[in-house]
């Protein structure tokens, strides 16, 4: 009786999954570089290039994600995670099907099946292609240089090497990169230990019959029983599988063993979770909209015949939120001081960057000291954020009363 387990559906199920969110993430913002527009998208979070610290922590965040889960479960991302292993053993059972339906027809017709396999392969890199793309720039803005076949922006340029590149990696490379190319493996032998997740073959009461069927449904080509640790083994199960379905009535002759919980994987769910901690707090403390004000001194100052002594300022207004917002400009601890700036509040469109310059004057007095120190109050609207500028207003040492 063939056992009733199976990680080798379990697997395609998640490799289905796997890949449903790996080409709906870029339209749906969750992760993605737009570098066009120097916008980066995390989980809803629209960051600017100015928000380069928090970007940086973020993207290193995912990569301690990575490296925590080789820790804690070893190769099992390369099994049911890895894009490069989901596409090529997509690409493997391609070949198959087709070359199945291929001979049904039209009897052993090498020449036709592979033709009809590097055409869909073709249309399939076409499409990966775009989607990868998808991450470093606009979704609609890619697909309209798509349509109009453009092969001389850097957008184009890129989508016809990835599409090459994939093309030639699901046709010809596939797990070969693997153990070649990918550092991943290599990483793995120093990240793993005795309590790392892995699949592991044990035989005490030498039950093993020698059928060899785990070694030809490994999708490495490896026996798991010279060892667990081989770099090409990348537990996927699919040896469990298959030892269960011969020796129903011995189960558990190959399967997945895990260690205890040490000092070790204590440390690392720790600093996950402080370092997830800390960047929800980068995030909940980053404003919508960003205001910078700074002095104008090409000029110190200006008088007119009234004896007001003016000073300019430059400001700048970044929306970075998902709606409409104004910033209103005000003046503290400045006597007498006006401001003058049209409009106010200043109205800033999302994802938009506003631009402007105002002065400041103060009215005539009979002696007044060189530089004053004042406040401007930046209060944004609807979000009630404030932000404040500390200042100096820059004036002769002696102004006359008219």
């Amino acid at each position: 009786m063939a056992s009733t387990s199976s990680w080798h559906r379990l697997r395609k199920r998640i490799h289905l999954i796997c890949f449903l969110v790996f080409v709906a993430l870029p339209f749906l913002n969750v992760v993605r570089a737009d570098i066009p527009r120097q916008r980066f998208y995390f989980f809803g979070s629209e960051l600017w290039i100015n928000e380069f610290a928090i970007i940086f922590f973020a993207l290193m965040f995912l990569m301690f994600l990575v490296v925590a889960s080789s820790v804690l479960y070893g190769r099992v991302y390369c099994g049911y995670m890895c894009p490069q292993m989901i596409f090529s053993e997509a690409s493997i059972a391609v070949e198959n099907w087709i070359r199945r339906r291929v001979t049904r027809k039209f009897g052993r017709h090498e020449r036709l099946g592979r033709v009809i396999f590097f055409a869909v392969i073709g249309a399939a890199s076409i499409f990966l292609a775009f989607v990868f793309i998808s991450y470093f720039a606009e979704p609609r803005d890619l697909f309209r240089q798509l349509a109009s076949l453009d092969l001389h922006t850097a957008a184009g340029i890129s989508g016809a090497t990835v599409t090459i590149l994939a093309f030639l990696d699901f046709s010809l490379v596939r797990q070969k990169f693997c153990t070649t190319v990918c550092p991943y493996g290599y990483l793995q032998g120093m990240l793993g230990d005795g309590n790392t997740l892995m699949v592991q073959y044990r035989d005490e009461t030498h039950a093993c019959i020698e059928c060899k069927k785990c070694v030809r449904v490994c999708p490495m080509g490896i026996d798991i029983r010279e060892s667990p640790f081989q770099i090409e083994c990348i537990h996927c199960g699919d040896c469990i599988d298959a030892c269960d379905e011969i020796l129903a009535r011995v189960p558990g002759l190959i399967h997945y063993r895990v260690g205890g919980l040490d000092t070790k994987r204590v440390v690392v769910m720790l600093v996950v979770i402080c370092y997830a901690a800390a960047l929800s707090v980068a995030f909940a403390m980053r404003h919508a909209v960003l205001v910078r004000v700074s002095p104008i001194r090409t000029s110190l100052y200006r008088v007119d015949a009234s004896g007001r002594v003016f000073n300019r300022f430059r400001y700048s207004v970044s929306n970075r939120g998902r709606k409409r917002s104004s910033v209103i400009l005000s003046i503290q601890h400045l006597a007498g001081a006006t401001l003058l700036l049209e409009p106010n509040p200043i109205p800033v469109a999302r994802g938009e960057t506003v631009l402007g310059e105002f002065e400041i004057s103060t009215p005539p007095q009979s002696r007044s000291d060189l530089v004053s120190h004042f406040t401007i109050e930046a209060g944004t609207v609807p979000d009630q954020v404030k932000d404040t500028f500390a200042m100096t207003f820059l004036a002769p040492s002696e102004r006359q009363a008219p």
